[in-house]
């Protein structure tokens, strides 16, 4: 047989498969000492094990199946895939609105490379088309790439770009903006832009997925719906975040810039509004407020752009027996800004308070949050919250943390008199700082609790 036939296998897997005269692309049912698995045999990554076989099952999930368990591999078929998405002309309909896809990495719509395991992102209007068809009867989509990179490492360099992009496009009288994002580093840039594009008359949505295209459960072409629905239809004009609200398939939420974190590593409903509750939900019907207090959609092109950021700019999580020189370290290095995570209301250890007055008499700005993520920096309740006010530090209300560190940057990008530092911080642009967090914008609840379980039971996860 042809080498093709082994594509990446190497080692023990590729004399198993020559010893059962199996071949990738083969659907096959295999006998194990586990067990029979039927699916189709998948090319290997180059840079993986010689010590597994890979299969996807027909319900379309991968597998690893050990070779020193195989016993009999049978072929039932042979079909040779072809995961190029398919590339279709973008329709235009003059009754659509006009939505504008800006990429900076982040897979929405994908296809999976076998042989590097690399995800491959789908991007052009032909490519989404192909692989999300129903995005034509939303709205009339272009798109543009203005850099590729993990969210990882997204900056103050991509923020700004992002920011005068925005710009243009609305001057261009562009109807809806769909910024395609990575989801682990999203909050921070949903909060650059709160900062950095201001009154706008468009939506602004950024949109990801948890799970590449290639898997049964992937968001990606649901998300991309709704933010496409949420850009082009909806009415609320304000930088937000798109993805899943529950698990299941039944609608998105549209998450402030500003109150919106990533809480867990692999939930499609991974995004939370924290200390409030979301904006709307969004399904290809419409956006369906839950706020009323939101910025409406105009027919100007008025808007500004703020697209500043001071790179010295860090955060210290607090921890226990924490030792001064984690701040003298920033402060020698020539860092302006400090967001201290603090815990409780706002506290960090005595042997801290050197270090503290040190970095304030350096003119550095340092302001305090709390690790709790709910709640308010109350810094007048203890002596330990009052000494460090005392020593120059700032409380940042309930700013999230990487919402605080983000505004601290662009503060300073714009100016380094600290009084107006602390000025532009304590000013809310929009709903950073908010009066009061409401009843229901703080619901965890644990399982085992009878009313959770019966809730459960009676709804969704």
């Amino acid at each position: 047989m042809a080498d093709d036939n082994f594509q990446g296998y190497k080692g023990l897997a590729l004399e198993t498969l020559k010893k059962f005269n199996a071949r990738v692309w083969a659907k096959v049912k295999v006998d194990t000492t586990r067990g029979v698995f039927e699916g189709t045999i998948l090319p290997r990554a180059e840079n993986t094990d010689d010590m597994h076989l890979v299969m996807k099952f027909f319900t379309g999930y991968n597998i690893g199946v050990d070779v020193g368990t195989i016993t009999n591999i049978e072929e039932l078929g042979y079909k040779k895939a072809n995961y190029k998405i398919p590339e279709k002309e973008f329709p235009y309909s003059k009754e659509l609105p006009n939505v504008k896809l800006l990429g900076t990495g982040g897979t929405i719509a994908s296809r999976l490379d076998y042989r590097t395991g690399a995800v491959i992102p789908a991007f052009s209007p032909g490519e989404l088309y192909g692989a999300v068809p129903e995005l034509a009867d939303i709205c009339n989509l272009t798109t543009e790439k203005l850099f590729g990179v993990f969210s990882e490492n997204m900056g103050p360099a991509q923020y700004k770009e992002l920011a005068i992009a925005i710009g243009k496009e609305i001057e261009k009288g562009t109807q809806g903006i769909i910024i395609g994002h990575g989801t682990d580093t999203m909050h921070y840039t949903s909060a650059a832009l709160t900062f950095m594009v201001q009154n706008s008359p468009i939506p602004i949505v950024i949109v990801g997925s948890q799970r590449s295209s290639d898997r049964p459960s992937s968001d990606a072409a649901l998300n991309l719906m709704h933010a496409a629905t949420a850009a082009g239809h909806g009415d609320i004009a304000e930088t937000m975040v798109c993805m899943f609200g529950p698990t299941s398939d039944e609608y998105g939420f549209l998450h402030r810039g500003t109150r919106v974190r990533k809480m867990h590593s692999s939930y499609r409903s991974t995004f939370r509004t924290i200390g409030d509750t979301p904006l709307a939900t969004v399904t290809r019907e419409g956006v369906f407020p839950i706020k009323q207090d939101y910025k409406r959609r105009r027919t100007d092109k008025n808007v500004t752009i703020l697209p500043y950021f001071e790179e010295k700019v860090g955060m210290i999580y607090y921890y226990t027996n924490m030792q001064p020189d984690m701040i003298d370290s920033m402060v020698d290095n020539g860092y302006k800004g400090i967001i201290i995570i603090g815990t409780g209301l706002g506290h960090v250890n005595k042997p801290l308070y050197p270090a503290i007055v040190r970095a304030a008499e350096k003119g550095v700005a340092v302001y305090m949050t709390v690790q709790t993520l709910w709640g308010y920096v109350h810094m007048f309740v203890y002596d330990t919250g009052r000494d460090l006010m005392a020593k120059g530090v700032v409380p940042a209300e309930n700013m999230l943390p990487e919402v605080a560190y983000i505004k601290l940057g662009w503060a300073l990008g714009q100016t380094n008199d600290l009084e107006k530092v602390k000025e532009i911080m304590l000013t809310p642009i929009n709903d950073e700082i908010t009066l009061r967090e409401p009843y229901n914008g703080y619901l965890i609840y644990q399982g085992g609790v009878p009313e959770v379980e019966d809730f459960i039971r009676k709804f969704h996860k």
